[in-house]
């Protein structure tokens, strides 16, 4: 595989309706910590995304190098993305591009990349809208249809914010499940790529005892929230007994989320955007 399919055009009319649809009540974030390594491997199963991160001469963006920050600027990107205003995302964006013009693909790379592509922002932003909605219906069960119509629509802005047009993301939701079925059976993890994945599962980026106390955990719930495909691609063992302890889990999670308040649930995310909002009244960087 070299690049994934574009998918079915969206057209204006698919977009109807969505404008006061609330976002915040489907925000978990939990998503965060549940969820965000699992994510990072299916974004990089395309190998053109897998060598961009994993070539990447950027070493301020490397979670290897600097996992703190890079946690941070990735959840404020998807603060920004799902909850910020036209001027915060062009702020974000006008960062973002400053770090992606040097991540383009050399003479002896093994695929084709540029950070700027929008088919490829297009995979990821589907990587993103996939878990975060995976992961919302196993916490605490399907969508109605117009919520789940809005969570889509809305989660057009995970690729939006940067270079991918809006009519790129595919028109419905089953435009988005007929795309995302063919291009995660065109994935393929490249052994350098799942190397570099496995120490972040393993949590190696961290001090020695972060990873001896929380890897072994860490792997065993990022493997539960991959796809089949994908976990057997890094050689993750995976058993019913797994998926039902992880789905109680989740489950147990979801029910305490349901109980707190809305304003809790929905942080880190909204922190991080408060975050950056402090950080442009000050003149900080943003990324």
């Amino acid at each position: 595989m070299t690049r994934p399919f574009r998918a079915d055009a969206s057209t204006p009319s698919t977009r109807a309706g969505t404008d006061d649809f609330d976002i915040t009540r489907h925000i978990d974030g939990s998503a965060a910590f549940f969820g965000a390594a699992a994510n990072v491997i299916m974004q990089l199963s395309t190998p053109a995304v897998g060598y961009g991160v994993l070539e990447s001469p950027v070493d301020s963006g490397k979670i290897m190098l600097h996992p703190i920050k890079r946690t941070r600027t990735t959840l404020t990107y998807l603060a920004v993305a799902m909850l910020g205003t036209e001027d915060e995302r062009a702020a974000y964006r006008a960062a973002i591009d400053t770090s992606h013009r040097g991540v383009r693909s050399g003479p002896d790379s093994p695929v084709k990349y540029n950070a700027f592509d929008p088919v490829l922002q297009l995979w990821v932003a589907a990587c993103l809208y996939w878990g975060a909605r995976d992961l919302y219906e196993r916490m605490h069960g399907p969508m109605d249809e117009a919520a789940a119509d809005g969570f889509y629509h809305h989660a057009e802005r995970l690729g939006s914010t940067l270079q991918m047009p809006s009519g790129l993301w595919p028109a419905d939701r089953a435009a988005f499940d007929r795309y995302w079925t063919e291009n995660l059976a065109r994935t393929s993890i490249a052994a350098p790529v799942r190397a570099m994945l496995d120490d972040i599962v393993d949590l190696k980026m961290f001090p020695r005892p972060v990873n001896l106390a929380f890897g072994r955990f860490h792997r065993w719930m990022t493997a539960g929230m991959l796809p089949a495909r994908l976990r057997d691609q890094m050689g993750m063992p995976w058993s019913d007994r797994d998926d039902r302890n992880l789905a109680r889990l989740l489950t147990t999670a979801g029910a305490i989320e349901d109980r707190i308040p809305h304003a809790l649930r929905t942080f880190p995310i909204t922190a991080f955007l408060w975050d950056l909002r402090l950080r442009r009244r000050l003149g900080l960087r943003l990324v």
